[in-house]
């Protein structure tokens, strides 16, 4: 592993420059917050989350894009809920970081409940590889709670704050996880499973068409990767489907994770492009607003078809 260094960055004295202590202040509301009253804090996030909404005119338009294409379905006034709650939730999960970054183990164990792992272990037995499929949900951190149990492998992207890397990758690698770049590519992701860890992937990222094919994601055509089916077939690995949901009351999060797919990875990789979005499908479908309608997820378009998220 010598030669896949993995990504861990370090606290800097830059970090402590004045210029730096509006957002420490902000980091230690969130602090904070884990001791506060449940309701208060939610209450809190909710107040943010409506003002998110009206603020932010870019983020609310790709928002209302994509649920529009996604849930034709429903009423236009059920639509804007969506939207809504969607704002919503995002701000309160955003909140609830403090808890993976500095609560004790015994009270994160709590707050974050795990159901399903009798799929991980069934495959474990099994003498498979695990490759965890996620997508981008407002509360997606919270997965890395896992490498409680089981060592985990992730990719990391970076932000624009040194600050937020620092603890963003620290809440990753709390227990047993390692991060590599994107830069480094997906060979030290492969080396990691091969050696036991468990990738933790969310694929619903619009990439373009570069190793990727269209298929159906809410009926609607999405540039899909088709890297989980060969990093499924290189290291024989079973692919379970992985959520993270906050809790309707607020109270906390629950992980479920779903038995691994079936017949998966097959020789065709425009049906297993539309696998793995039927299963996501299904777990967003479960909790709609905590999905990340933020993200361009339909911004490479099949020729002829135009532009959704210009204007």
């Amino acid at each position: 592993m010598s030669s896949f260094p993995a990504y861990r960055p370090r606290l800097r004295p830059a970090f402590f420059l004045p210029q730096q202590w509006p957002l420490w202040l902000a980091l230690g509301v969130l602090r904070l917050g884990i001791y506060l009253p449940r309701t208060l804090w939610s209450g809190f996030g909710a107040g943010l989350g409506a003002l998110y909404y009206g603020l932010n005119r870019k983020r609310r338009r790709i928002a209302r894009t994509n649920i529009d294409l996604c849930f034709p379905e429903l009423t236009q006034a059920a639509r804007r809920q969506l939207l809504r709650a969607h704002f919503r939730v995002a701000v309160q999960s955003a909140l609830d970081l403090g808890w993976l970054w500095w609560g004790s183990e015994r009270r994160l164990a709590r707050f974050v409940r795990i159901d399903g792992l009798e799929h991980y272990r069934a495959a474990v037995a099994a003498g498979r590889r695990v490759i965890l499929l996620t997508c981008h949900s407002v509360a997606l951190e919270m997965g890395s709670v896992i490498s409680r149990h089981y060592p985990q492998v992730a990719l990391f992207k970076h932000t624009r704050n040194p600050i937020i890397n620092w603890l963003i990758a620290r809440g990753r690698m709390r227990f047993n996880a390692q991060l590599y770049t994107r830069a480094q590519g997906m060979r030290p992701v492969l080396r990691a499973v091969q050696h036991g860890a468990s990738f933790y992937y969310l694929p619903d990222e619009d990439l373009g068409l570069d190793n990727a094919v269209f298929a159906p994601f809410f009926g609607a055509p999405a540039a899909t990767l088709t890297t989980v089916g060969r990093l499924a077939r290189l290291c024989d690995a079973a692919v379970l489907p992985f959520f993270v949901r906050r809790r309707p009351d607020g109270s906390g999060y629950d992980v479920e994770i779903k038995a691994a797919l079936a017949d998966f990875p097959s020789d065709d990789t425009a049906r297993d492009a539309a696998t793995i979005n039927l299963a996501l499908e299904r777990g967003i479908r479960a909790a709609p607003a905590q999905y990340m309608w933020t993200f361009k997820r339909f911004k490479t378009r099949p020729p002829g078809m135009p532009s959704l998220y210009d204007g």
